[in-house]
């Protein structure tokens, strides 16, 4: 008999703390559920109370806006419109360092309004200095350009090297430096005035002692390589006539019985007259690669793209008075009568908590 009640307590008992442990999992969600439903409830109370404090506000609202518009509008009206101009350069012998230094430095003379020492750096009129706003640089890069400069880095470099090297982390380190394409971007109220100042910018670099000496190095190279491809090609051209002679000798011989060559190099002069074609192939590739490079590093900084003869107007509706007078006005509005209400709450509460 008392074998029977026991398992039947167990059974009791197993039950009990399933339920119990269903009880608890379901006081968990409901816990939970309640948490987010609160947080949601909170976020809507708070929306609600500033849309009826913007309710309540809403002229106070409408004036701010409409005489920021108003005074926004006439200071747009009376001020100087500011032309943008753009010039792309290929900076040549690692001077592209050079040229953000220059950069900054004319940008710092322009933000001082130091229009005489920026006339005597650009060689222009002071009236025409004191029309330069804003001088600057940036890197004109996009992935593909990147791919090839690490494939040119990469083969720049030895086998062993090569192996160390990881196309992802050198994307990852590239900076504005090693970009190829650089944008120089002056803003003035004067449209002509990046032209003047184009020829200035790029002398400034290329009267550089240090690169001039580079990139007469460079020169000498590149002759002595041409010239010794050149002299390469005369030498193959002569070996090509004797093997030509040699083979018509051969020829001419009287044939002495059944001759069957089996071995894998066949005609040995004729195989090496096709060793000798494919060197000329070779060598014209790296002559036609000599004159890309030659025309490529002729000057210390090449101009892809001029300045224009007249900038560009600059009309960005985020950087004009019209828009920012407005925002300024109806976030100062709507900070004051913030400090206003938050003000009548603390005297609400502290007349509460006195009457406590």
């Amino acid at each position: 008999m008392s074998e029977n009640v026991q398992p039947n307590q167990n059974n009791n008992s197993e039950e009990i703390d399933l339920g119990q442990l269903f009880k608890m999992i379901g006081d968990g969600f409901r816990k939970f559920f309640n948490f987010i439903g609160n947080i949601i409830k909170g976020i809507f109370g708070i929306i609600i109370a500033f849309l009826l404090f913007i309710q309540l506000h809403i002229i106070k609202f409408i004036i701010a806006g409409v005489i920021g518009v108003v005074i926004g509008g006439y200071l747009d009206y009376r001020k100087e419109p500011v032309y943008v101009s753009t010039m792309v350069l290929e900076p040549n012998f690692q001077s592209v360092q050079q040229l953000y230094n220059n950069i900054n430095f004319y940008n710092e003379l322009a933000e001082a309004e130091d229009s005489v020492a920026l006339a005597e750096a650009f060689e222009i009129d002071v009236h025409e200095a004191a029309s330069i706003k804003e001088i600057e640089a940036e890197s004109y890069s996009d992935e593909n350009q990147k791919v090839k400069l690490f494939d040119e880095f990469v083969r720049s470099l030895d086998t062993t090297t090569q192996k160390a090297i990881d196309m992802e982390k050198y994307l990852e380190n590239f900076n504005s430096f090693d970009a190829r394409f650089h944008t120089v971007i002056v803003k003035a109220t004067d449209s002509r005035v990046a032209k003047k100042i184009q020829r200035p910018i790029i002398q400034s670099i290329s009267r550089n002692d240090y690169f001039k000496v580079q990139k007469n190095i460079r020169e000498l190279n590149l002759t002595m390589q041409d010239s010794i491809l050149k002299r390469q090609l005369v030498e193959i051209d002569s070996l090509q006539g004797l093997y030509k002679r040699v083979m018509e000798k051969e020829a001419d011989k009287p044939m002495q019985g059944t001759s069957i060559s089996l071995g894998e190099g066949g005609n040995t002069e004729q195989n090496k007259e096709l060793a000798l074609i494919k060197q000329v192939d070779l060598i014209k590739q790296d002559l036609v690669q000599l004159n890309e490079e030659r025309a490529n590093k002729s000057e210390i900084v090449n101009v892809i793209s001029d300045f224009p003869r007249r900038g560009v107007e600059a009309k960005s509706i985020f950087k004009r008075y019209m828009f920012l007078l407005p925002i300024t006005l109806l976030g100062l509005v709507l900070l004051g009568l913030s400090l206003l209400e938050l003000n009548k709450f603390l005297k609400e509460y502290a007349a509460e908590q006195h009457k406590k």
